[in-house]
């Protein structure tokens, strides 16, 4: 009962402490006053976690600090900053390290791309090139003159001498058959001395069809004894690549004696990726440089495409053909080829402005102030130092030379850092939270069971 007769007493004292304290009526609101009143502060665009009381630069990449509210602070997800190019950061570089670092800028523009394609060849013979010599009849080597492999013959020399049975029967016959045309006269009677002739030329035609030559068949007939040995001759002038002739050996007119190459003429074998293939085409002017002979080039066509692939290496073969006067050229050299084709305009950006990890290629476009950003960009062909830009720059950006694998170092360093204190910032979940949601109870799709 007495409890009942206090409540009027009650609530007359809480309305009268509300009249006098206007400030209990609002709340907490009124608390955000003091902090509206705070002193300015300033952060870095780039580095939102850097806060100071008074101006100056950001310690970690440089950049001025501006005054809260007005930076656009630049996202971080710890290992991506600045342009988002994950693992790069923008950095701020200025005068005095730059001038140490003989950093340089360059214009993104546009210019002649060369479209070439570059590879390597081997040299080999000219196939056509290659001779082999053997006889047509059962013979026996008496005489060796090219004797070793890599000799220099020309044309028309002695290589060996061979005695063939055959043979010296035929020259027997040539001289019974002269003799018999001489004899006969020209008041023989004409069948008989045209039957004569006709056994002569018959003679002498057996001899030319197993290559004896016109001059030892005149020999022959002057001397008007047959011949024990017949010279074999270089059919053409280069070098001896195989020799399986030897004193005393039996050969038969499948056995090859010689093989002979002319080197006025050789085949460079160049490989070719599939995805280059239709960039060549036969007649397309070819250059070639060699290790040992610096500054010298060779100027060649394509002669043929290969028709099929290599199934582990995915190229293809291209012949080309490059004449070879001097004799310079060796079988099995290896060389540098490019495949010459006319050049096309695109845009260009330097060769040593880009940085290439791997996985990515990167530059660092100058923003002014010092400020450099990394982006990412596509690149197509390479030439003339330079590189095809396909994506990510545009004509007339200006981007980092000469030092970039340090401006690479930094800017990677910059990130690596920014993403260690973006990790420390953020607040470990709280384990009564945790407890909290994990004894929560989940709804039901009906009413609970007793």
């Amino acid at each position: 009962m007495s409890r009942t007769k206090d409540r009027p007493a009650l609530a007359a004292l809480l309305l009268a402490l509300a009249a006098a304290s206007p400030f209990v009526a609002a709340g907490c609101s009124g608390s955000k006053a003091p902090a509206a009143a705070a002193a300015k502060t300033y952060v870095c665009p780039m580095h939102p976690e850097v806060v100071k009381e008074r101006p100056g630069d950001c310690p970690i990449c440089g950049m001025k600090l501006v005054p809260k509210g007005e930076a656009e602070p630049v996202p971080s997800d710890g290992a991506s900053a600045g342009a988002g190019v994950p693992g790069y950061a923008p950095v701020t570089i200025d005068a005095r390290r730059r001038q140490l670092l003989s950093l340089k800028t360059a214009a993104v523009e546009r210019g002649n791309i060369p479209t070439g394609i570059r590879t390597v060849g081997r040299v080999v013979y000219d196939e056509r090139r290659v001779h082999h010599v053997h006889t047509r009849y059962e013979a026996f080597v008496e005489h060796v003159e090219a004797d070793f492999t890599g000799m220099r013959v020309r044309k028309g020399e002695v290589l060996a001498h061979v005695y063939s049975p055959e043979l010296f029967a035929t020259q027997q016959e040539v001289l019974l058959a002269l003799r018999a045309v001489r004899a006969l006269g020209p008041s023989a009677d004409p069948s008989a001395r045209e039957g004569a002739q006709r056994l002569l030329d018959a003679a002498r035609q057996r001899l030319r069809l197993w290559d004896v030559a016109e001059g030892d068949i005149a020999a022959v007939e002057t001397r008007g004894e047959p011949l024990r040995s017949f010279p074999i001759y270089a059919p053409i002038s280069g070098y001896v690549t195989a020799r399986t002739a030897f004193h005393g050996m039996k050969v038969m007119p499948a056995d090859t004696l010689f093989d002979i190459v002319d080197l006025s003429s050789v085949w460079v074998l160049a490989d070719v990726y599939e995805s280059e293939l239709p960039r060549v085409r036969v007649g397309q002017k070819g250059q070639m440089t060699l290790a040992y002979r610096p500054g010298e080039t060779f100027t060649g066509r394509v002669t043929y495409v290969y028709p099929s692939l290599d199934e582990k290496t995915r190229t293809a073969k291209v012949r080309l053909e490059f004449p070879n006067p001097r004799e310079e050229l060796k079988p099995e050299m290896f060389a540098d080829v490019v495949l010459e084709s006319a050049p096309r305009t695109a845009l260009r950006v330097p060769e040593d402005a880009v940085l290439d990890s791997g996985t990515r290629k990167v530059v660092f476009v100058a923003r002014g102030e010092g400020l450099l950003e990394p982006r990412e960009v596509t690149l197509g062909e390479q030439g003339g130092g330079a590189w095809e830009v396909l994506s990510g720059l545009s004509e007339g950006e200006e981007v980092a030379l000469g030092a970039s694998f340090l401006v690479d170092s930094e800017s990677r360093l910059a990130a690596a850092l920014a993403g260690m204190r973006d990790g420390a910032s953020r607040p470990p979940a709280s384990p009564g939270h945790a407890e909290h949601a994990a004894s929560a109870p989940t709804p039901s799709s009906g009413p609970a069971r007793r």
